[in-house]
């Protein structure tokens, strides 16, 4: 089975001229050699695989044939006007990003293909040279990469407790395929996993605004919990309040509550319920990320309502009943 072209560029089969050309500048400045010097092998060969899918694709007569036969139908039944002899990888770069884009300016030094010694990427826009000699002829002069974007996710406890999917809406400012600022939007989606805490963060790397003579910002969404009317998180635990009257502290009673997934428990208190006394229920605390299948503990602390009157009869019933 051969080279599938589409997948290659990161485009579909209905992919226009604008979207191959997009996809093409995207990953030629991410794989070309230049940028990649301490993998400058791997580079090659895959900045070669993407100029080879973009002269395939762009091409009305090869893409017919390579549409209907593969790659193999490229080799043993060209279409009139199908040329056998693709074109140099940097010569496609070049139409892209300038001409001779790593001519060194002094007399007797020849361009090189696929060298870091004396060039480096300086940007793009328009018909500007995206590469320039480093100023001391040394090393890349690379675009340089801002900052990540961060933003707050704020999630509920019943989210961060069974997890979600948020669809989230961007705008962002991206450079075109002739140079200029424009503005898209997409839907990022992010899977929220059960037992995340604040501060998780989730990258969408090159999703931030571009800029001309700079790489596109990582995007970081930084989860941030909401407030919970009953419950409480430390950790991996969860805790929360419950109030008895005296007469259930003292005679037993029974709690009845909702979890954050909608379940009913219901458990005995048969032991006296003194000042302080917690009840700690195993595997009903928040899910550990780390440790599938296994959750923290849920802490009930009791707060117990006192009468604020009692009558004559009352005190000398309870102070019989106590002992005292």
């Amino acid at each position: 089975m051969g080279v599938d072209y589409y997948n290659v560029l990161n485009v579909g089969k209905t992919a226009t001229e604008d979207d191959l050309k997009k996809a093409y500048r995207k990953l030629a400045m991410k794989w070309h050699p230049d940028k990649n010097p301490n993998n400058k092998k791997e580079a090659e060969a895959q900045f070669k695989e993407i100029s080879e899918a973009y002269e395939i694709l762009s091409d009305p007569d090869k893409r017919q044939v390579f549409d209907q036969y593969g790659e193999e139908g490229l080799k043993e039944m060209p279409s009139p006007g199908c040329s056998n002899n693709p074109r140099n990888a940097e010569d496609i770069f070049a139409e892209f990003f300038g001409s001779s884009p790593f001519g060194f300016g002094s007399a007797g030094v020849k361009s090189t293909r696929f060298s870091s010694e004396g060039s480096g990427f300086a940007g793009f826009g328009g018909s500007e040279n995206i590469f320039r000699p480093a100023s001391d002829g040394t090393g890349a002069n690379m675009p340089k990469k801002p900052p990540p974007v961060e933003s707050k996710l704020p999630c509920s406890l019943e989210e961060l407790y069974s997890g979600s999917t948020r669809k989230m809406k961007i705008s962002r400012t991206v450079v075109d395929t002739n140079g200029r600022l424009v503005t898209e939007s997409e839907i990022l989606t992010i899977d929220v996993k059960p037992g995340w805490k604040k501060g998780t963060k989730i990258t969408f790397p090159d999703k931030g605004n571009e800029q001309l003579n700079q790489l596109p910002a990582d995007l970081v969404f930084v989860i941030d919990e909401k407030s919970h009317d009953v419950y409480k998180r430390d950790g991996n635990d969860l805790m929360r309040d419950y109030k008895v009257t005296l007469a259930e502290a003292l005679g037993g009673t029974t709690v009845k509550l909702t979890t954050l997934d909608g379940r009913a428990l219901t458990i005995p208190v048969n032991e006296i319920v003194k000042p302080g006394y917690e009840l700690v229920l195993a595997k009903e605390g928040m899910p550990i990320t780390k440790e599938p299948g296994n959750r923290g503990v849920l802490k009930i602390k009791f707060d117990v309502k006192f009468p604020t009157r009692l009558t004559t009869d009352q005190r000398t019933a309870l102070k019989r009943a106590l002992g005292g």
